[in-house]
């Protein structure tokens, strides 16, 4: 991935996002790759300051995306910068 705006940390998957990578159900890296480029995906106007102050204050990132009508997944990255989870909108 090129130009990451923040250091992503370790990457985890939840339950749910490696069940349906493992079924070739999923791809989550472009979704990934989306997130740590600044785009937030589908978040509100709010969320979507928020998460451009964070980038500079050091704050928690959040994005979500809505994949297809049934499948939606949110990417969170901790304040930290030590960890980025995967995670199915579901399982929050």
């Amino acid at each position: 991935m090129s130009t990451l705006l923040f250091p992503i940390g370790a990457l985890i998957f939840s339950a749910g996002i490696d069940q349906r990578m493992r079924e070739g159900r999923l791809d989550p890296l472009p979704f990934l790759q989306r997130h740590t480029r600044g785009d937030w995906g589908d978040v509100s106007d709010d969320r979507w300051q928020a998460n451009n102050a964070a980038l500079q204050s050091g704050d928690r990132l959040e994005s979500f995306y809505v994949v297809h009508r049934q499948l939606r997944i949110c990417i969170f990255t901790e304040a930290d910068r030590s960890e980025t989870h995967i995670a199915l909108a579901c399982e929050r």
